[in-house]
């Protein structure tokens, strides 16, 4: 039998280290941006054609390099990096594997031009599937200029797994953004099909946040910074209630380099112990400098990840410096009782003469049980007056539940009830007189044949907006309201991306956006049935709750999207409402083709029995 284990050839195994080393254009775009760090560039410019698809170039005024080390940059395993295993635990560089020039050659069209500072000539190459067609010397300026075209272009198969574009873009800018605050020393630039997108000048790092993610977060800061025989940490954290629903503003350098640590995420959390709202995540961008010879980060290819030789003392020191600086700064939560404003003062009687009588004031027109009166959150705007296929949840809907036969007397009519509905297996009858109560502002009771039921106020406003924002993404039909001053909103470049993937499903839910310039848009009107809520905030909150849905759930994009609305927009638990809004809200619930099954799959309503109770009381 002959043998059957063979050498592989160098461009197979190229493709193969390509799998783990370029996932998509924006690691081809992390790997020669650090390539240029590494040659000590101060200037660094990026452009990126249909989302690095077809064209990602970087232009760096580095040291450059000679026609050798040009042509033996795309090798394996060829590195200026390292010359020994010893030099593993040394490493300040970004790159040191000599895998990426390697496997990007592998499964694209690279075009390289460079040239050192001393030389008069620069040196040209091209690269095809990791074959030279061609080197000659060439006239270039001093740094290194690289094309990458085409990406995947000779694998089919991981070209079709790649994204849509305004995906990989958003995935190119969060690598863009990492190596942007790690070195903030560097002017950096990034062009997307023909727009600039960031310009960057070389500043300090609280500059560069500002400019990276918008000129309000110059008030959400609070500098961290703690030296230690251990570890010097330096950077800043976002006060409290800043925090947002999704993990993207939170950065950890270990040495300048990006790393991805839950461990270390635990200890900022930890730090901000009933400081922060339920499921939200505070914003850090925050720098270790450490002995190299005390971590290892040859751990993965891409270099994120990191082992320690002492990770508890790490984690103990980043919660106390994070803690110490949240105190420092007033945001921490304190008692004095040496201050006029103690609670001897605020006990102290009024003088009797002092006492002001309240003033009341009425409308003598106001008619509570007037049928025209318009509740702005309960409104049904899905449509137009003159489409017969709108749904009103409002009219008639508790037909469908039960019917109420009237017998008229010389003073009064009596109305009974004849008969009741299920919703979710239990008996829910309409009283005779449909009295509703509010308990604790949260949910609202009501008496039924065979007890009392329980309605989530909360929940069930988000059930009746989102089952309406999904028929409005459906049929277009969405509403709205126009602003009679429209406001500009600037948004970081990854967020301004996913606004222009979602804007025809924006705008189909009566939104109107337009562009203005980089990274703005102006907000002319908003759905007409959320005009009592900030079109800054709607928006913000609405692409928070969609990233944080894409990431938790992996939602259908229209699904995503009426959730995300309908939390944000939703009346919230503690809001008082009248009997006419309990009513409304209560017609609309049981017009829901799912009333009783909150968004987040819990239930809305929960019914009581008469046994019940009297079991409870008779035990």
């Amino acid at each position: 039998m002959s043998d059957i284990i063979q050498l592989l050839p160098d461009s197979v195994a190229n493709q193969i280290a390509a799998g783990e080393v370029v996932q998509r254009p924006a690691s081809a775009v992390k790997e020669l941006i650090e390539n240029a760090i590494d040659a000590g560039a101060d200037k660094i410019q990026l452009i990126v054609k249909d989302a690095g698809k077809s064209l990602i170039q970087v232009i760096d005024n580095g040291c450059g390099m000679s026609g050798t080390d040009a042509r033996m940059s795309f090798e394996r395993h060829a590195t200026s990096k390292i010359k020994k295993a010893e030099d593993l635990f040394a490493i300040r560089t970004m790159g040191f594997r000599g895998e990426a020039m390697a496997s990007i050659a592998a499964i694209a069209q690279v075009e390289l031009k460079t040239r050192r500072h001393e030389d008069e000539l620069g040196t040209q190459i091209f690269i095809e599937a990791s074959e030279v067609m061609k080197q000659e010397p060439c006239s270039a300026v001093a740094g290194t200029s690289i094309s990458v075209k085409n990406l995947f272009y000779n694998i089919p198969a991981r070209r079709n797994f790649l994204k849509s574009n305004p995906v990989e873009m958003r995935h190119i800018i969060d690598e863009f953004q990492r190596i942007s605050l790690a070195h903030p020393e560097v002017f950096f630039t990034l062009h997307h099909d023909g727009q600039e997108v960031y310009h960057l000048p070389a500043t300090t790092l609280k500059q560069r946040v500002i400019h990276l993610f918008g000129n309000n977060y110059n008030q959400r800061l609070v500098p961290v910074e703690e030296d230690t025989t251990i570890i010097n940490l330096r950077g800043f954290v976002g006060k409290p209630e800043f925090a947002k629903r999704t993990r993207g503003e939170q950065f950890f350098f270990v040495n300048n380099r990006f790393i991805k640590d839950p461990y270390l995420n635990h200890a900022i959390l930890t730090a901000f112990e009933e400081l922060l709202p339920d499921d939200t995540y505070p914003l850090y961008v925050l720098f270790i400098d450490i002995d190299p010879s005390k971590i290892d980060i040859n751990v993965h290819p891409t270099k994120t990840e990191i082992k320690y030789q002492d990770e508890k003392a790490i984690y103990a020191i980043i919660r106390s410096a994070v803690k110490r600086s949240l105190g420092r700064y007033n945001i921490t939560p304190s008692l004095d009782f040496d201050q006029e404003n103690s609670i001897e003062h605020l006990i102290t009687p009024t003088p009797f003469d002092q006492i002001v009588a309240p003033v009341i004031a009425f409308n003598p027109d106001f008619n509570p049980f007037s049928k025209d009166r318009e509740l702005p959150f309960l409104r049904d705007t899905g449509g137009s007056r003159s489409n017969p296929n709108r749904i009103n949840p409002i009219a008639n809907n508790w037909d469908t539940l039960y019917e109420i036969s009237k017998k008229d007397t010389n003073t009064q009519h009596e109305i009974h009830v004849e008969e009741t509905v299920a919703v979710n297996d239990q008996e829910i009858a309409k009283s005779t007189d449909r009295q509703f109560f509010q308990v604790h502002n949260r949910f609202i009771m009501s008496q039924i044949k065979s007890g009392f039921m329980l309605i989530s106020q909360q929940a069930a406003h988000e059930r009746i907006l989102y089952e309406r924002f999904l028929q409005q993404l459906q049929n277009h039909s969405g509403v709205s309201q126009q602003s009679l001053f429209p406001q500009s909103l600037t948004l970081n470049g990854a967020d301004f991306e996913l606004l222009r993937e979602l804007m025809p499903d924006i705008r189909a839910l009566g939104f109107d956006i337009r562009e203005f310039g980089k990274n703005t848009v102006v907000v002319e009107g908003i759905p007409a049935d959320l005009n009592n809520v900030g079109e800054h905030e709607l928006l913000e909150r609405l692409l928070e709750g969609f990233k944080n849905n894409l990431s938790i759930l992996k939602l259908d994009k229209r699904d995503n999207l009426a959730r995300s609305l309908a939390r944000n927009a939703a009346i919230k638990a503690g809001t008082k409402l009248s009997s006419e809004e309990m009513n409304q809200l209560t017609d609309q619930l049981f017009a829901c083709q799912m009333p009783n099954v909150a968004l987040n799959g819990k239930s809305v309503i929960s019914t009581f029995t008469l046994n019940e109770l009297i079991e409870r009381f008779e035990k």
